[in-house]
């Protein structure tokens, strides 16, 4: 089986959560952790297949943008 590691970066713990709930629940991934960086900045990674890791992180991403904690997509 091909693991692969995903990471999404946002800014502030509510982004975070939002991002990590997204992501579990969207795709056959493990939730690996989170860690602050500083600056307000969270980083969520998350574990499991090529395929379901790159889903994953699109969703977290996406809903971190909603929660205002990822300006990626700005």
């Amino acid at each position: 089986m091909n693991n692969a590691l995903g990471l999404v970066e946002t800014k502030g713990l509510v982004g975070a959560i939002e991002a990590a709930d997204a992501m579990v629940k969207s795709a056959n991934v493990q939730l690996v952790g989170y860690e602050k960086i500083g600056s307000g900045l969270v980083t969520v990674m998350v574990r499991g297949d090529v395929g379901a890791v790159k889903a994953a992180v699109d969703a977290g991403s996406a809903a971190a943008s909603v929660a205002g904690g990822n300006d990626r997509d700005q």
